[in-house]
């Protein structure tokens, strides 16, 4: 054969590529390209976009304005999802806002543990997004872009930066709900995409077994279990001396991973062991698969060294009876919030742990009716927030019209926060990329993106 054969090329591109990937995640120092502000972070995403309207951004003409017909200058030519061709009202809050802390942030009456962190928390309100249905906005919101199969923020993070833990995943996702309305979560929003399959997010259970098939079946002993893995570990390597596949050292170490975590998990997630003080922080039950379970367990992850967190809390996608709806997802996850802020500083982690908090998108200052007033999604001004590691804690950032439609001042795409919470890892988002089908691909793709450097300390 031709050393200058495809086949041969190919096999010396493939050898090339798996020394590459397993000296990145050979368990050494992380790589990073600037010193790091932050070294984990835990994402608590609001699935289904909640409203800014109701949260965080408090505007005085909306209620002035209430049930008039909206400025068509601010909704012209816009995209909205399910209110074309609808006469256009404005709705006024739904709730009442006060400013609260030392920093005087203004945060409404849903959020009465919120209110109790003001001065912790970078509010940014002037996030904007490309997509407006569901879907392809959690894909903007995890991948940095709508196509599908691309890298998550979690993977890319894992990829840059390892894991500080050697018996668990380094990116764990995990979900629940409280609401009328459990709309799915696509796994590809923690999925690897053309990154190594073993830096895909892993799906911890809120209840029963927290990993499928975690448990060896009846009559396999934890020293046979160890037999197979070794067996079939060398089996692999021993093929892959001749294939040369990245992806088959990925099957080993994840037969290695699933090994550890037989032992590591049930212990992680029993969370019965904690203090009752704590219990009653979180308001967290043993067992019962909520919000609040779920930020204890957050913890729990953190403390073995788990780089990236991400908890699911579903049902913000209130069309109608806002109120109501609004009043089950708060009270199903502000206090377990003020907790995990709470745990984290008693901790002296909070200074090393970037907390973020937001949806894939926010809701119209229009008013939509099933039932009792809503809103619809939103994609032009949004809020969301920051805390810990290398955030300054009581500033707002940006801002909406008056009415709350657009953001105006210092706007935040979705890339720049991406860009943000690279940067306080210590990872330049220009710099972690791979070459993949000819480009090289990064988290904030293309685009121009921004570190906010204002949010930070």
């Amino acid at each position: 054969m031709s050393p200058f054969s495809p086949l041969s090329r190919r096999a010396f591109l493939s050898t090339v590529a798996l020394n590459a990937l397993l000296a990145r995640d050979s368990g050494g120092a992380p790589k990073h390209h600037h010193a790091p502000k932050a070294k984990r972070v835990i994402y608590l995403y609001m699935s289904g976009g909640p409203s800014h309207l109701e949260t965080f951004d408090y505007k005085p003409k909306l209620d002035k304005l209430d049930g008039q017909p909206m400025p068509e200058s601010f909704t012209k030519g816009q995209p909205i999802a399910q209110l074309q061709g609808a006469k256009l009202k404005v709705q006024g809050h739904l709730t009442k806002f006060k400013q609260h802390g030392k920093s005087g942030q203004w945060i409404s009456d849903f959020l009465p543990y919120h209110a109790k962190f003001a001065d912790d928390i970078a509010i940014v309100r002037s996030m904007v997004t490309d997509q407006i249905n569901h879907d392809p906005a959690h894909t903007m919101m995890n991948t940095g872009t709508a196509i599908s199969g691309r890298p998550s923020m979690g993977s890319w993070i894992t990829y840059g930066l390892g894991s500080e833990c050697e018996d668990l995943p380094g990116f764990v996702v995990m979900t629940s709900f409280a609401g009328r309305n459990p709309q799915p979560i696509s796994q590809r929003m923690w999925g690897n995409g053309f990154l190594p399959g073993r830096f895909q997010g892993v799906e911890f259970n809120s209840t029963g077994d927290p990993v499928y098939y975690l448990r060896n079946p009846a009559g396999v002993s934890g020293a046979q279990q160890r037999a197979l893995v070794d067996a079939v570990g060398e089996l692999d390597r021993h093929r892959n001396a001749t294939v040369k596949n990245p992806e088959v050292e990925t099957r080993v170490q994840q037969y290695e991973m699933a090994f550890k975590m037989q032992a590591s998990v049930p212990d992680l997630m029993d969370i019965s062991k904690e203090p009752k003080d704590v219990l009653d922080l979180y308001g967290a039950k043993p067992g019962d698969g909520s919000f609040a379970s779920n930020c204890l367990t957050a913890r729990r992850l953190a403390e073995r060294g788990v780089r990236f967190i991400q908890l699911y809390h579903r049902d913000w996608d209130h069309h109608g009876d806002l109120v109501k709806y609004m009043g089950v997802c708060c009270g199903a996850t502000d206090r377990a919030t003020w907790a995990i802020l709470t745990d984290l500083k008693r901790r002296d982690m909070l200074k090393d742990t970037l907390i973020v908090w937001g949806g894939e998108f926010g809701r119209t200052p229009m008013f939509q009716g099933k039932g009792g007033p809503g809103r619809d999604h939103h994609i032009k001004g949004f809020s969301m927030w920051l805390a810990g590691g290398g955030v300054k804690g009581g500033i707002g950032y940006g801002g909406t019209d008056e009415l709350g439609y657009a953001s105006v001042d210092n706007v935040v795409h979705v890339r720049d926060l991406h860009a943000t919470i690279l940067h306080l890892l210590g990872l330049d988002h220009q710099k972690l990329s791979v070459k993949y089908q000819g480009l090289d691909m990064r988290l904030t793709g293309v685009e121009q993106a921004r570190v906010v450097k204002d949010v930070l300390v």
